[in-house]
């Protein structure tokens, strides 16, 4: 098969030898899941299950649906049920299957279609879908002595304009695809199977990865126009995976050993102003030409770039200030997205950055990066970040296992 759709792999052959093929799909050969998951084979089908969740090292695809939710209900029974079913519907749609057999037209004509049916027909399109729990998640479970110590509330930075009606939350789903349908296709029908026990408090569209997460993808622009996240850690870099993004063995729970941390932040970019900037000043804000992505001190994109004095980076350049070098070290897994909704009213697109990073631990990397940042970065002038959330993403799931299971059974 070149291509999964999601009635028609049902149909050829019946229900038991599509589900067997289902499992080949997906990464299972001899019930063995892969470990990392990683870009989509000829099928379009990214691996559900292995040491890590997808959406995380998988090659950033290029759309999102990303939803917070928040719960509804304090049984802790419910939760489990619910993330349990959203375990089998998030494997089966990444495999490029509904939801449940026949669920779009229904097996009952007088019950709701079990499937929202907008992406029949459809291939997987690299579906990744990404499950995080924010703090609040094990406050109103009773979870206290669960919650990891790296889900510390994050310090207001200067220059937040943060929107309560677009932070927070106890759930989040990141469904990244290639197909704007059948991400929003997934995050819809986890909705709609929460019904009663979670309800959505935001949510976000994203277009246009403005960061490369593999070394055979290129570099992408973000709405500035300039090439974003050259230094980027990659999904085979494994010793800086291990450092600065999955949770080792002590840092915390054991439940989130191999997990990571998901920071979320949205981020308004006053594209008119950048607009009407000369292109001098917009390249030294970002310490790079805008052309080929080279640092102001080379020639070439992947050029490392000379920090010393009289090397040719502004000392408040972007570059410069979230550098490895100027921040003691500290690196992040960045996975963001442009967006634009619509216009503000007052002649200005509503437009700008929705930043989505991994990080190991968020109170010992993005803080302090952030801090900086928001001080002393020649970009915070045209940046106004409005939203701002942060999740425990816990580590992928074994044969059998769902999200609810190391943390409520």
């Amino acid at each position: 098969m070149t291509e999964v759709s999601r009635r028609r792999i049902l149909g050829w052959t019946g229900a038991g030898a599509a589900v067997a093929g289902i499992g080949a799909a997906a990464g299972f050969a001899g019930g063995v899941a892969a470990t990392v998951p990683t870009a989509a084979g000829t099928s379009g089908v990214v691996g559900f299950r292995g040491a890590h969740q997808a959406g995380i090292v998988t090659p950033a695809q290029d759309r999102l649906h990303f939803v917070s939710l928040d719960l509804t209900t304090t049984d802790k029974a419910a939760v489990a049920a619910m993330l349990a079913r959203w375990t089998e519907a998030a494997e089966r749609m990444t495999a490029g299957q509904e939801t449940t057999f026949g669920g779009a037209t229904g097996l009952n004509p007088l019950s709701p279609p079990t499937d929202t049916g907008e992406a029949l027909g459809l291939p997987a399109a690299s579906l990744t879908v990404t499950i995080g729990f924010g703090a609040s998640f094990f406050d109103k479970l009773g979870l206290a002595d669960r919650k990891p110590a790296g889900l510390a509330p994050l310090p207001g930075f200067q220059g937040d304009r943060l929107d309560p009606a677009l932070s927070d939350g106890d759930i989040a789903i990141q469904a990244c695809s290639d197909d704007q349908m059948v991400a929003v296709h997934a995050a819809r029908n986890l909705i709609r199977m929460g019904f009663g026990t979670a309800a959505v408090r935001w949510s976000q569209l994203g277009y246009g990865r403005t960061s490369s997460t593999s070394t055979a993808q290129k570099t992408p622009r973000n709405l500035f126009g300039f090439k974003d996240g050259t230094n980027n850690i990659k999904a085979e870099d494994d010793p800086a995976l291990q450092k600065h993004v999955w949770v080792q063995p002590g840092d915390g729970p054991d439940w989130m050993t191999g997990g990571s941390y998901l920071v979320a932040r949205r981020i308004r970019m006053h594209i008119e102003v950048w607009d009407r900037s000369p292109l001098q000043e917009q390249e030294r804000t970002v310490g790079r030409t805008k052309a080929d992505g080279a640092p102001l001190s080379g020639t070439h994109e992947f050029d490392t770039a000379n920090l010393s004095k009289g090397g040719g980076i502004p000392i408040d350049a972007h570059i410069r200030l979230a550098s490895e070098t100027s921040t003691g070290g500290i690196r992040i897994l960045r996975r963001g997205y442009n967006f634009v909704d619509g216009s503000d009213g007052q002649g200005h697109l509503n437009a700008g950055l929705f930043f989505i990073a991994f990080v190991r631990d968020p109170q010992k990397q993005y803080v302090p990066m952030q801090r900086t940042l928001a001080k002393d970065d020649a970009m915070s002038q045209y940046l106004v970040h409005t939203g701002s959330a942060l999740y425990a993403v816990p580590p992928g799931l074994r044969e059998g296992e769902h999200w609810a299971q190391q943390l409520l059974t």
